[in-house]
């Protein structure tokens, strides 16, 4: 139950509250969050929920910053590489919302840690640890993300608990009309007025106001629908109310839904998926396998992930996935081909990847927080291979690291796409919330960073104070200045 007492700051959180509505609003107001990994993905994951407005954050990532890091990262500069990742970033983020506490967790992660949040979001440990981490949180009903991004590819796990209620389903108003007719009969069969449809669906609840003669139904206890046409629907017995004579409205009544969650540990061996692509249906399956062949290599090499674009590396790569899918009570049909570029791009780190999974992953945060809207139970898998160019075959030596902060996109798209990019000339109109995001992925790419290159920025609109709760390269010191004038300042 959310604290009554909590104030919320309409003219912040303004937009989001038409979204998500005050009760929702306060349920955040209570939820404690912990964010493992403080590379692009964890960082994009806090900036999300911190502007959301959770009651606070807790940052776990002991590893030094490393050049790559700044790939993804933009609360990273190049003076901070061989600091503690979580220790840079916590007062940067801290700066996103002044409602919102950002601490470090400077100890060593204990499942025993997880107790003290209502959601935890793994992105940067070994399998086996989040395992671990997952079966602790499944046994104490702490909501239980894990995510992660491999180049090109990527996927999210959500293990709410046994029993997550999801309060509203759709966050939709609930729906209501004019009745013409309510029978007097077994069925209870209900007339819409005018022939209005009414929108219901078989196994909702509705409860009537304003009905003149059958006045049992006004304000009764929800009866359940079954549609018959969609002009009238049966709400069952009403022989032995009062004959209707005329007037009245039906109103839906949101019923609370009980999901049930399997723990992290059961899921790796009986994977369920949301499928983001069914022109993808076989991927998902695969990239189960091959992700879990990714954790071997690197447990098995101290940490170490494939080289970018090495075949021996992919071949082992291939070897572990053939190895882990035979043992598998799901087999899947593993495409070579698939998941050499998934070893290839191994050690990629795109900041547009790290964008969509970022908002995505937020977003079934706010869901664990709140009770609204359905999460993602189980696995959904993603890759956007449409990026590569068709016949897009770079050598190992072209995506090999070079010691620079692009080598993530290297990894990917090889080095004489980061020479062709960095010379881009782009022009972007609106530098709002939209444009606030393409700015930052273009400066994280090295979009026109060359000495050919040049961004320009068109926006005449002044800061507003609710512009600060998603627009994330401005802050309150910013009200009142020009959006295009700060936008081009703060990347």
């Amino acid at each position: 139950m959310a604290d009554s007492n909590i104030e919320i700051d309409e003219g912040l959180y303004s937009r989001q509250i038409y979204v998500l509505g005050v009760e929702a609003m306060k349920k955040m107001g209570t939820s404690n969050v912990l964010i493992v990994g403080l590379k692009g993905l964890g960082c994009e994951i806090a900036k999300n929920i911190i502007l959301a407005g959770v009651k606070s954050v807790t940052l776990y990532d002991p590893e030094a910053v490393q050049v790559a890091d700044l790939s993804s990262q933009f609360f990273l500069h190049s003076e901070d590489v061989g600091k503690p990742r979580a220790q840079v970033s916590a007062p940067r983020l801290a700066e996103l919302n002044q409602y919102v506490p950002v601490s470090v967790l400077d100890k060593e992660l204990t499942p025993e840690d997880l107790a003290l949040f209502k959601c935890v979001v793994i992105t940067e440990l070994p399998l086996q640890q989040r395992l671990e981490l997952g079966d602790f949180a499944h046994k104490n009903n702490v909501c239980f993300i894990s995510t992660e991004i491999r180049g090109l590819f990527g996927y999210t796990f959500n293990d709410f608990g046994e029993q997550f209620v999801v309060e509203d389903t759709t966050g939709e108003e609930p729906l209501s009309g004019m009745i013409a007719s309510v029978e007097q009969s077994a069925e209870g069969v209900v007339t819409c007025l005018d022939e209005t449809r009414h929108g219901l669906e078989d196994g909702q609840l509705v409860t009537f106001i304003e009905v003149q003669g059958m006045t049992e139904l006004n304000a009764c206890e929800p009866r359940r629908v079954k549609v018959l046409g969609p002009y009238t629907f049966s709400i069952g017995d009403t022989s032995s109310l009062s004959a209707y004579t005329r007037g009245g409205l039906f109103q839906q009544v949101k019923e609370p839904s009980s999901v049930k969650f399997a723990s992290l540990r059961d899921a790796m061996q009986a994977p369920e998926f949301l499928y983001s692509d069914f022109a993808k249906f076989d991927r998902p399956a695969q990239l189960h396998v091959g992700f879990q062949a990714l954790h071997a290599f690197s447990a098995a090499r101290g940490g170490k992930l494939p080289r970018p674009g090495n075949d021996e590396d992919a071949a082992e790569v291939l070897r572990l996935a053939n190895e882990i899918n035979d043992k598998s009570e799901q087999k899947a049909e593993l495409d070579a081909e698939l998941l050499k570029k998934l070893s290839y791009q191994a050690t990629g780190d795109l900041s547009p990847m790290v964008a969509v999974f970022g908002g995505l992953v937020a977003q079934e945060v706010l869901k664990a927080c709140t009770g609204k809207f359905m999460p993602i139970n189980n696995f959904m898998y993603f890759d956007a291979l449409e990026c590569l160019p068709i016949g897009f075959e770079p050598s190992e030596a072209d995506m090999a690291p070079t010691g620079s902060r692009y080598d993530g996109q290297i990894a990917v798209f090889g080095r004489k796409f980061q020479e062709q990019i960095a010379n881009y000339r782009e022009f972007l109109v609106g530098s709002g919330a939209i444009g606030c995001e393409m700015l930052k992925n273009w400066a994280m790419m090295g979009v026109a960073s060359g000495p050919n290159g040049v961004i320009h920025i068109t926006d005449m609109d002044t800061i507003e104070k609710s512009n600060l709760n998603r627009q994330f390269l401005f802050r309150s010191a910013d009200v009142g200045k020009l959006k295009s004038e700060t936008a081009a300042a703060a990347v």
